[in-house]
């Protein structure tokens, strides 16, 4: 059984989960050591780190989760 790809809706959505909580830990972990830093380069330093971990981390579990939890609800 194939699942069809999300809504935008739902990519929107499981880019959310996954970004935020990265940004949330990465400025929490990294907050000292990017301390004075202009905003742009803190920015970019963050975004470096996040962009990986997001798109090749966190967005397969994503979609392998709402792949489950389409093929149950189509079996229910």
């Amino acid at each position: 059984m194939s699942v069809q790809p999300p809504s935008k809706h739902q990519l929107a959505l499981m880019i959310w989960l996954a970004v935020f909580p990265t940004l949330v830990v990465l400025n929490l972990a990294l907050s000292r050591l990017l301390d004075g830093l202009p905003v742009v380069v803190r920015t970019f330093v963050l975004v470096t780190i996040a962009v990986p971990i997001v798109i090749y981390g966190l967005m397969p579990q994503l979609h392998r989760l709402r792949a489950r939890l389409v093929t149950v609800k189509e079996i229910s």
